[in-house]
This record gives structure tokens, sequence and C-alpha cells, in this order.
């Protein structure tokens, strides 16, 4: 193992280190209380927690912070002694900090692309009879398709009564 280069590693580029570990943990704190925040928000996917783009950030910041390590190689036999398993542990959870950073860029673009289409639907809607459209239910509750339903049968039965008199 190469002995430690204090020439070639700086205190500033050594804070990365600790930053990185520190960051690391932050992360994993994070996800941990956003996701139990979601449980408490009725059991909603994490990706639809207002405050989502946060775990994003910090997952940036994480990579970014990874990237500089390995680029920087006076901060390899540091990160021997700093980081469990070494720079080959770095860089294997660095490739998994980044394949969620994909990942979630993709949920980021979805999200953008729905509310693109939630403004074209708008846009629309003064086009269509909303009265006759077979979708006009969905999305709704269990209790709000029956309260409805019941209304049409109450329509029919009031109508049939009507033609019957």
């Amino acid at each position: 193992m190469a002995e430690f280069d204090e020439i070639n590693a700086t205190k500033e580029s050594l804070w990365y280190i600790d930053n990185y570990v520190l960051i690391r943990d932050y992360y994993d704190r994070t996800v941990s209380r956003i996701a139990a925040r979601c449980i408490r928000k009725g059991n909603i996917a994490v990706e639809d927690y207002p405050f989502f783009p946060y775990i994003i950030d910090v997952l940036e910041e994480l990579c970014e912070t990874g990237d500089y390590i390995i680029e920087h190689k006076e901060l390899h036999p540091y990160v021997e002694k700093k980081i469990k398993g070494g720079i080959e542990a770095l860089r294997n959870n660095l490739n998994l900090y980044k394949q969620e950073l994909e990942r979630n860029a993709s949920v980021e673009m979805t999200a953008k692309q729905d509310e693109d289409l939630s403004a074209a639907k708008d846009a629309f809607s003064g086009f269509t009879d909303q009265a006759d459209n077979p979708t006009a239910g969905a999305g709704q509750s269990i209790d709000e398709v029956v309260a409805k339903l019941m209304a049409e049968q109450e329509k029919l039965a009031q109508k049939k009564d009507d033609d019957d008199e």
C-alpha cells in the first residue's frame, strides 16, 4: 500500500474524503427519514413526496464528491484508511449511487412529462362534453364511484316514473 503523500494531498482535498463519509451517512438517513414520512402520509410513493428533489440534490453532491476522490489519486491511500473496503468499495458504492441518480432523474423527467400532459389536458378540456366522458369516474375513490352510480340509478328510476305517468 502506498504511503500517504502529504505533499500532494492538501487540506482542502482531504476535506472531500471526510465530506464523502458524512454525506453518505446523511444520504442514508435522509432516505430512511423520508421513507418513514411517506408511510405516515398514507403510504405514498417516495417520488410523490413534495420534498423528494432534496434526496436527488444530496445524491448529486455525494456523486460529485466521490468522483473528485476517484480522480485525485493522491487521496487514495487516505481512502484506504478512512473508508472500509478502501478505494474499491468507494468505486462500487459510487457506481450504485450513480445508478440511483440516473433512475431518479428518470422519475423527475416523468414528473415533468406528467405536468406537461396535465397542462395539455387542461388546454383541451373545453373541447369535450364532460357529461358524456366515459372516463369521468377514473381516479375517484370507491365511495365517490358508488355515490355516482347511485345518483345515476336514481335519475333512471325518476325518468322511468315520469315516463309511466
